[in-house]
């Protein structure tokens, strides 16, 4: 079954990237990731996953826009309610590519991560499936967590201290500055 999987980053496709392909996937990175702020982390995040799929001998579309006002226009008002903004957002991209490219189906590393919100990555991309009649493909790569780590320490990869999105840098910075 040929997969487009959603990369927000190089750490959190480690072990995604490992288990799918041992599970028979033949998987296609797909980069789009107007939630990343600043530009400068941006770039950091998209040249260290660029060092990996070279490593990892992965396929991968960049999507270079940097949507940064999209992001903002339709996360600001949402609050604590803007991440699943921010996965319509990014699963709805992947679901056009990987339709219009003749993918089988398509998924994220974001369901690696033990901070996002599953429950809701599940409901919008089994909603984004239906709506761009491709299959979401779920699965819970959470218990890699720490081998995954593990593996992108010892690469030597840039791992980021937050999600990405300007809101989660302050949640994460200015609680330890007060």
């Amino acid at each position: 079954m040929k997969l487009l999987l959603h990369i927000c980053c190089a750490p959190c496709t480690i072990y995604p990237l490992q288990t799918l392909r041992d599970q028979g996937f033949q998987i296609t990175g797909y980069f789009y990731n107007p939630n990343i702020h600043p530009f400068r982390e941006f770039e950091k995040r998209k040249n260290t996953l660029k060092e990996y799929a070279g490593i990892s001998n992965l396929e991968i579309f960049f999507d270079d826009q940097y949507d940064l006002e999209l992001f903002l226009n339709q996360t600001r008002p949402w609050g604590s309610e803007r991440c699943r903004t921010c996965y319509e957002i990014r699963l709805e991209a992947t679901a056009r590519q990987a339709k219009s490219q003749g993918f089988d189906a398509f998924s994220t590393t974001l369901l690696y991560s033990r901070y996002q919100k599953h429950d809701w990555i599940k409901a919008v991309g089994a909603k984004t499936g239906e709506r761009f009649e491709i299959p979401f493909h779920y699965q819970d790569f959470r218990p890699g967590w720490d081998k995954g780590i593990q593996i992108a320490k010892e690469l030597g990869l840039y791992r980021q201290p937050y999600c990405g999105c300007i809101f989660s840098e302050k949640e994460r910075f200015a609680a330890k500055s007060g």
